[in-house]
């Protein structure tokens, strides 16, 4: 499948991203927001979904994380695109060989700006990743990593190993707390750092990286107040809801994983760094990375800071890619 001869470039180049008038940067809203449920058009099966991802995108991080902590490897199958987003977006193999990047394997797109197009010809919207697409009927299932996120925790639960099924990333008594966490970590922290790099006013990135560091400030404060009234008991671990693993830490993880390798130089959030200025939060940090296989192995160091460093040549346009920080993430 080749790309189309329709100028999509405003939808596909990260460097044509439209701006606010003051400056800022706002975040588009997915466009594909279907459920994988009983009875509904999309029913939960195995071998019938698959996942686009990129190692690099944060919110494509997610989703594999879950996959991974759900056990879904034999039921869903994923492809993972090459970091060096052109003109064109995302890029398969065939196109772009890099280590560790796939071909499409079932509509053998050139980019995932194919897969868009092919389901939807006139649509206007940002191709991007996670896309979660049906192998039966040819179309995309969902393209809000959030909304897979929780997907995945439930939709297949009849699927998977009983261990597996009893996971549960967004447990009933922590929904108000999750929810809660969602309302500041996601504008200030995940979507923040977008807002600190892409910002193209002073006053618009000081606003986002202020508003960035007052909440990892308050992150760690969550985590000192833990620790003081040793709230967790399995001692030294923490979460930030509650005493256990919910979505919340996999959707602060993926931005904190990123933030010294890119976003603290890359995209100016330089106040401090994590290992450095939250010994907390990078406690966490390491706990999950190296503790938590699902995490370790979906992070993939190699392909986010190329794209980052690569792929924004309207912020990097030598397209030099730092070597540190050495080590990536410290050991414990």
């Amino acid at each position: 499948m080749s790309s189309s001869t329709r100028d999509v470039s405003h939808q596909s180049d990260i460097s044509k991203s439209m701006m606010e008038k003051d400056g800022s940067f706002q975040r588009q809203a997915a466009s594909f927001r279907n459920q994988i449920e009983k009875g509904g058009q999309f029913e939960p099966e195995a071998d019938r979904y698959h996942l686009y991802v990129s190692y690099a995108c944060p919110w494509a991080h997610r989703t594999l994380i879950a996959r991974e902590l759900k056990g879904l490897h034999d039921l869903i199958g994923v492809s993972v695109v090459s970091p060096r987003m052109g003109n064109h977006g995302w890029p398969f193999a065939n196109v772009d060989a890099f280590p560790g990047a796939d071909a499409d394997p079932l509509n053998n797109a050139e980019h995932i700006k194919d897969l868009y197009l092919k389901v939807q010809p006139d649509y206007s919207g940002r191709f991007t990743v996670p896309v979660l697409w049906d192998k039966k009927t040819g179309a995309i299932v969902n393209n809000e990593s959030s909304e897979i996120l929780r997907i995945f925790n439930t939709a297949f639960n009849e699927l998977i190993p009983k261990e597996k099924a009893a996971i549960d990333l967004y447990p009933e008594p922590l929904r108000k707390e999750i929810e809660a966490s969602h309302d500041w970590v996601y504008p200030t922290i995940n979507n923040g750092v977008y807002r600190s790099g892409f910002a193209t006013t002073q006053a618009a990135y000081e606003e986002a990286v202020r508003a960035l560091f007052d909440s990892l400030d308050r992150v760690e404060k969550i985590f000192e107040s833990q620790k003081s009234q040793n709230a967790n008991p399995k001692g030294g671990e923490y979460f930030l809801i509650g005493n256990q693993l919910t979505e919340s830490d996999v959707r602060l993880y993926t931005t904190i994983v990123r933030f010294d390798p890119v976003y603290h130089g890359h995209f100016k959030c330089n106040y401090r760094t994590i290992r450095d200025g939250y010994p907390l939060l990078h406690a966490w940090l390491q706990n999950l990375y190296w503790n938590y296989p699902e995490f370790k192995e979906t992070t993939n160091f190699e392909h986010i800071k190329t794209h980052y460093y690569w792929s924004h040549s309207h912020i990097n346009p030598t397209r030099i890619v730092p070597l540190g920080p050495v080590p990536n993430i410290r050991p414990l």
